[in-house]
């Protein structure tokens, strides 16, 4: 039976795509740090989660976690790096630094410990994948994104460069690019402002959770002869520039 292995997987997209890959029959690790949340999961689906606490940014955390996965799910097939958040919408000259580590020891650090522990089996068998879920705003500038907006841009980066050291592995490397998405991120940027969080979807109707974990699935259901290198979605309502929006 397959194994796959999400980060962020407490809420959100991570979520998401556990309710999805339990359903499609695989076997999943969730990972994620609020551990009432993973505890649910598994009593959700019995035999099927298994709830591995983590902070991804902490790098001993992610290899003795990993190291102590039980047998039955320490081939994993998939990693989806779906844990990674933005803080704030100030300008650069404004912004908090703490916010800005934040970010970057979720964003980036996280993600390459992840990676890099995952990574090694992986080659040996000669098959596996790894989906990093990025964002537009790698691509797309707009007011605010400042370092929010480098993180995924080194998401998108180093998802390329994956290809390149990978090349002739069997691992493939999947960068999923989502826009205008309503889930906790606004509340947790805003810092719990749920009217600030709510104002940025009022309008409009954003991507769902469900639809991206609908493209993880697809991504990772490929024959093993195809890799999706790139994919950019978005809601029909937004276009080009993330700050794009059309509202009603």
């Amino acid at each position: 039976m397959p194994v796959i292995c999400v980060t962020g997987a407490t809420s959100g997209i991570g979520k998401a795509v556990v309710d999805r890959f339990v359903k499609e029959g695989w076997q999943v690790i969730a990972a994620g740090r609020r551990r009432e949340r993973l505890e649910a999961l598994e009593a959700q689906y019995p035999g099927k989660v298994l709830g591995m606490p983590l902070d991804v940014r902490n790098r001993e955390a992610v290899s003795e976690a990993f190291a102590s996965l039980p047998s039955d799910y320490a081939e994993i097939d998939v990693l989806v790096n779906s844990a990674g958040l933005a803080l704030g919408l100030e300008p650069a000259q404004e912004c908090s630094l703490d916010d800005w580590d934040t970010m970057i020891d979720t964003n980036i650090k996280g993600l390459t410990y992840c990676t890099r522990t995952v990574l090694p089996g992986m080659v040996e068998r000669k098959r596996g994948h790894i989906v990093n879920i990025g964002s537009i705003a790698g691509t797309y500038a707009y007011p605010g994104s400042n370092v929010y907006g480098a993180t995924k841009g080194f998401v998108l980066q180093f998802s390329r460069a994956l290809r390149c050291d990978l090349h002739g592995t069997g691992v493939r490397v999947t960068n999923v690019e989502p826009g205008l998405l309503e889930t906790e991120f606004s509340n947790v940027r805003f810092k719990g402002d749920d009217a600030k969080a709510d104002s940025v979807y009022e309008g409009t109707e954003p991507l769902r959770p469900e639809d991206l974990a609908d493209v993880v699935w697809w991504v990772s259901t490929r024959p093993a002869h195809v890799n999706v290198c790139e994919i950019e979605v978005m809601p029909t309502v937004q276009s080009l520039a993330s700050s794009r929006v059309y509202k009603k």
